[in-house]
Order: structure tokens, then C-alpha cells, then sequence
């Protein structure tokens, strides 16, 4: 199989796995990239990030995490402060009501989960597992490259 065609295919799973959590997400006043959000700062030591992490961790665009985190704001999930050593940054923390949040929204998830991958056998899933995880440390390494070049 050639690469453009392994590009196609991933890119057809990530618009499948969308159809099956869209829906759930939507019904729990989230998107895909808040959830994402609200997991992160939820699961980070000091419950911090800033935008630009956050949006790189999330691989959106600043912009649009900056519309991400006004409606987290609003929604009273997260609090926006400015660092104490540099005025000009940020620091995106998670509410208790966003962490709420999460804990409420992680069990909606489960089913689409399993739906997914149901044609999946355990040892076909965890090779799967392996593969993906390899390829995101290839990406983490292109973009090494990349960078360096520039």
C-alpha cells in the first residue's frame, strides 16, 4: 500500500471516530477539542496550560483555541489569569466545574468507544495501539526535522 493511500485511510478513521463522539459531545454542551481542553488541564500536575500548549497539544490553531477557551471561560469550566512572570502570558486552569464536567462526560464516551472498534479483535486493538503510538513519536520526529531545517 503506498503512503498516499495510508494518509486517505487516516484521515477517513479520524472523520469516522468523529461521527461516533460528535454527537455525544454535542449533547453534553462540548466539543470534541473542549473535551480534549478540559482532559488535559484536568490530568496536568499543577491543572495549568497555556493557550499556545494547549492548542498545540490539541493540534488546533491558536485562533481557534483562543474561541475554544472564551466558551470554556464562559461556561464557567475554566478560569484565563496572567502569569506572575511575564504580564504578557497566559494561564488557562481548570474550574472544579470543569473537572465536574469531565468526570460527567467520560462514562457518555465509553459506548461510542466500544462501538468503534467493535469489529476489532483485544489483540488486533492492541496492535493497532502499537502501530498509532508509533507514528505519532514519527510525526513528534518529522516535525523535529522540520523545524531544524527551517
Amino acid at each position: 500500500m503506498d503512503g498516499t493511500v495510508m494518509v486517505r485511510l487516516l484521515r477517513i478513521c479520524g472523520a469516522g471516530l468523529n461521527d461516533f463522539f460528535e454527537p455525544v459531545f454535542r449533547s453534553a454542551g462540548l466539543s470534541e477539542h473542549s473535551f480534549h481542553v478540559l482532559c488535559l488541564l484536568t490530568a496536568s500536575e499543577h491543572g495549568t496550560a497555556s493557550p499556545s500548549e494547549l492548542s498545540e497539544m490539541v493540534g488546533t490553531s491558536r485562533s481557534n483555541m483562543t474561541r475554544i477557551l472564551e466558551e470554556l471561560r464562559r461556561d464557567g469550566w475554566i478560569e484565563r489569569a496572567v502569569t506572575s512572570h511575564d504580564g504578557r502570558r497566559h494561564e488557562i486552569s481548570v474550574t472544579s466545574s470543569g473537572r465536574s464536567k469531565v468526570r460527567a462526560t467520560v462514562p457518555l464516551i465509553a459506548e461510542p468507544i466500544r462501538r468503534a472498534f467493535s469489529d476489532l479483535e483485544p489483540e488486533e486493538f492492541a496492535v493497532l495501539g502499537k502501530l498509532i503510538r508509533r507514528l505519532v513519536l514519527s510525526f513528534d520526529k518529522g516535525a523535529i526535522s522540520i523545524e531544524a531545517a527551517a
